[in-house]
């Protein structure tokens, strides 16, 4: 059962996030608060998208996506999530989608959640007229990089993935030297 997240899934997906991060051998990396993850998915315009799967037969996952009928309560059986946003090609003059994140509990997985939640991300892109879906592997994840072949997806070449963090986007910004607070 895949659907989108709702405010009473937040503190569900906020768990599975640090699940995610402790496989990726990050596991005191999350800052994300809860507050944080509420505003990303249902600020105006929300930051991020996020779909939850939920086990066979759970009967609260099927009513109206209304978050007033989401409790806390409802969201003690999430067992995965894709999380992902817009991005926009220059060279398809389209927009497409970007998977931040897809992680299922290790007790659930092989059920075909993971598969389910790609399989709507899809359905999504084909609806909006998406060109494009993508997302990045850690090089050691073989599991997911079988998981991703199975499914259709194919690496990337001669692409590599650059970041600044926040010390290095404050450099940037303000390139002035700062010596001692005399400028």
């Amino acid at each position: 059962m895949i659907r989108p997240a709702r405010r009473g899934d937040v503190a569900a997906v906020l768990t599975l996030v640090r699940g995610l991060a402790a496989y990726e051998r990050e596991p005191d990396a999350v800052a994300m608060t809860a507050d944080d993850l509420t505003a990303a998915l249902f600020g105006e315009p929300p930051a991020a998208y996020c779909l939850v799967a939920r086990p066979p037969g759970d009967t609260a996952a099927t009513t109206a996506d209304d978050a007033a009928t989401a409790t806390g309560a409802d969201a003690t059986d999430v067992v995965g999530f894709a999380m992902w946003h817009p991005t926009f090609s220059t060279w398809t003059g389209k927009t497409g989608m970007y998977l931040i994140d897809l992680f299922v509990r290790p007790e659930h997985r092989r059920a075909g959640h993971g598969r389910e939640l790609l399989t709507e991300l899809a359905r999504i892109c084909g609806r909006r007229g998406y060109q494009r879906l993508e997302w990045a592997v850690l090089d050691w994840n073989t599991p997911a990089h079988d998981f991703y072949r199975s499914v259709g997806a194919a690496p990337t070449s001669e692409w590599t993935t650059w970041r600044l963090d926040a010390r290095a986007i404050d450099a940037l910004a303000d390139p002035r030297p700062h010596h001692g607070g005399v400028t």
